[in-house]
């Protein structure tokens, strides 16, 4: 079993460099994989390994850069390692949105824990905002929320900009962090009922049973597992290898679906070369499992 950790902390942050190279080390040694951004204005990351090696992460992530709490984090189980490597990067912000943030902006006022969520965006008048990415709302989100449809985070404002000041603001994304900023944003343009999901929608699945939830479909990770449910289990999405866009069960029942190949959303977009090569990558994979092999390819872009 690994475990898997999610965490952000706002928190000054020097030697930038000298920091990514003592992680880097440490997650070599540790047989740690995942993520971690590292900027001047704090951390950002999800990690996975066994569970004493993780617990070892913390404690060395934390003695590294002088806190004793995260702002906020989340864990997860897999039966299997979701990430394939470990890496370390150097960020002009933990999350972009041309808006640097330190420890002290951050309203804890806003935040909310999933049972008070649930009474907010019950409230007709509420404006519900999903801000993450397009895709990931499409595979799940909750009943009434809207999506701005912005692929890049530092185009966020645009559409802020447009919101009325009047009306209750509900955001809330995978983990937290991009509210945090968002909150922020709005609060220096004048906002003053606005709200954010706590932990975000991992911690809402984690506490939240299914009978009394108001989400709807899965929630998209970053990692090989693709999607998880209530309860933090593994969900039913996958990978398209053609465009690299979370795929449900109803996409691979569609005509356009070729396993290894392409999905609704890319097989009018891919050319013939590009659907022949892939076809020929997947019938290596297939030889791969019938001889008893893993076939590890890297990401082929169009």
């Amino acid at each position: 079993m690994f475990k898997v950790f999610g965490f952000y902390k706002f928190i000054k942050v020097k030697s930038l460099k000298k920091n990514k190279e003592i992680l880097t080390t440490f997650f070599n040694n540790n047989n740690i994989r995942g993520t971690i951004i590292i900027a001047k204005e704090g951390l950002n990351g999800t990690i996975s390994g066994r569970v004493s090696n993780i617990e070892k992460t913390k404690k060395k992530i934390k003695s590294l850069f002088s806190f004793k709490k995260f702002d906020n984090f989340n864990e997860s189980n897999s039966d299997f390692q979701p990430f394939h490597k470990p890496k370390v990067k150097i960020k002009d912000e933990i999350v972009p949105m041309n808006l640097k943030l330190n420890s002290k902006e951050r309203n804890l006022k806003t935040h909310l824990e999933p049972k008070d969520w649930n009474k907010l965006i019950k409230n007709k008048d509420t404006h519900i905002i999903d801000t993450r990415k397009p895709f990931e709302y499409k595979v799940g989100t909750f009943k009434k929320a809207v999506n701005p449809d912005v692929t890049n985070f530092r185009d966020f404002p645009k559409y802020l900009n447009k919101l009325k000041k009047d009306k209750p603001v509900a955001m809330f994304c995978t983990g937290g962090i991009r509210c945090e900023k968002t909150s922020v944003y709005l609060q220096k343009k004048g906002f003053k009922n606005i709200f954010q999901l706590n932990g975000g929608i991992l911690n809402y699945l984690k506490k939240i049973k299914k009978d009394q939830s108001l989400w709807k479909g899965e929630c998209f990770v970053f990692d090989n597992r693709i999607s998880l449910k209530h309860g933090l289990k593994i969900g039913t999405h996958s990978m398209c290898s053609g465009c690299r866009m979370p795929i449900s069960n109803k996409d691979k029942k569609s005509k356009k679906y070729e396993e290894g190949v392409s999905c609704p959303n890319c097989f009018d977009k891919l050319t013939t070369s590009q659907k022949s090569r892939f076809r020929m990558r997947q019938s290596q994979i297939y030889r791969a499992k019938k001889s008893g092999k893993n076939y590890l390819f890297q990401k082929e872009f169009k």
